[in-house]
């Protein structure tokens, strides 16, 4: 076996005191975590930090180490997980990356958190997408829809079973110490309990409700308003009204994400609204009042005379009133003009008069014509 230099792997100097070590462990094994960093190398770098800290934390140890280097530890079975004491007296709440110590013992990676360990654990989250017609989305909206949750159970009070008592097995600390004997001496392991899960607590009877899990699946109706001007993509979030949590923990969340209908007149951009309004060609030419729908109603226009195609007119204050920025937007009016396809007789000579005034003087025309 190749030596290994636990003070590089740390980045400390062999002169390095207690607190420089344990400092230095905490910023590596940040780093490394394999629910943080998914670098393919990144879970036998974090064992091999580990390992680093197992041997220079324990003054034993690191004298055997600053003497003999890790040849004096290759004999241990499994390697890490025989040498004494683990990473005793660091504080992996800290991290707060789950139990490290539990993950080279024998929990695996992607685990940090056992539903059993005594650790405070957040209740599971819950991501449902709900459509909006444009009105709804607008004006706001009420909702009901129901999930399958877990809740506590309501018979042991989340606890698991009835009657607790001290573990006899670890007496109560959650943690028991086994002895291996080696060629440098007899080794201790300290690990989770097997009985109590690190609980330090059992029960009499195992909760037949949930079987020990503390929650049980219930269905639950959920009541949600949404607020005006929700647009396309937009998420809300419904703070701890998800699954309970475990050991004090709070609830998880719910995240709605929202989607919008189109509308079959109304095109929307963010709190504006556009509106596409069609003008014949004598109403463009000479002018008119004409009602345009809005969101709120009815409302009266103007269109002056030499109104042209695709002329924008801006409403102010008719666009979205949301609740979501605080604000009202502005609607747009699009002017289309339409050509007709069929004319009568009548028609044609009526244009053909138009045609044969000094429409020429117009500046496009002008313009076109010095080019011919």
């Amino acid at each position: 076996m190749a030596k290994k230099d636990y003070y590089d792997i740390l980045g400390v100097n062999k002169n390095a005191t207690e607190a420089e070590i344990k400092s230095a462990f905490r910023k590596k094994a940040k780093e490394y975590h394999p629910d943080v960093n998914k670098d393919p190398g990144a879970s036998d770098k974090f064992k091999e930090i580990g390992e680093a800290y197992s041997i220079l934390s324990d003054s034993s140890k690191r004298s055997q180490y600053d003497q003999f280097g890790s040849a004096a530890f290759d004999n241990n079975s499994g390697g890490f997980g025989g040498f004494s004491g683990g990473f005793s007296g660091f504080d992996f709440e800290d991290l707060d990356l789950g139990s490290i110590f539990e993950q080279f013992m024998g929990g695996g990676f992607g685990s940090s958190r056992s539903r059993s360990s005594k650790r405070k654990t957040k209740g599971e989250d819950f991501l449902i997408k709900i459509d909006l017609t444009f009105e709804e989305a607008v004006f706001g909206t009420e909702k009901t829809f129901e999930l399958n949750i877990d809740d506590l159970c309501d018979d042991c009070n989340g606890l698991g079973g009835h009657n607790p008592k001290t573990c006899p097995k670890c007496s109560g600390r959650g943690r028991v110490i086994t002895e291996q004997r080696t060629i440098l001496g007899v080794m201790q392991t300290e690990t989770t309990c097997p009985y109590c899960k690190g609980e330090g607590t059992t029960y009499e009877t195992t909760c037949s409700t949930c079987r020990g899990k503390k929650t049980t699946k219930k269905k639950k109706k959920i009541n949600l308003r949404v607020p005006s001007g929700i647009d396309n993509g937009d998420q809300m979030r419904m703070n701890q009204k998800g699954s309970s949590g475990l050991n004090g923990g709070p609830n998880g969340d719910i995240y709605i994400d929202f989607t919008m209908k189109k509308h079959p007149l109304f095109k929307r951009d963010g709190k504006d609204i556009y509106l596409e309004v069609p003008l014949t060609i004598t109403e463009a030419a000479l002018g008119v009042t004409k009602d345009i729908p809005t969101l709120t109603g009815k409302y009266k226009h103007t269109f002056s005379s030499g109104t042209q195609n695709g002329d924008e007119i801006k409403l102010r204050g008719k666009g979205i009133d949301s609740e979501k920025e605080r604000s009202t937007g502005d609607m747009y009016l699009i002017t289309k003009v339409i050509i007709p396809s069929k004319l009568d007789r009548k028609q044609k000579s009526l244009l053909k008069d138009l045609d044969n005034t000094k429409l020429e003087n117009d500046i496009i025309f002008k313009n076109f014509n010095k080019y011919l």
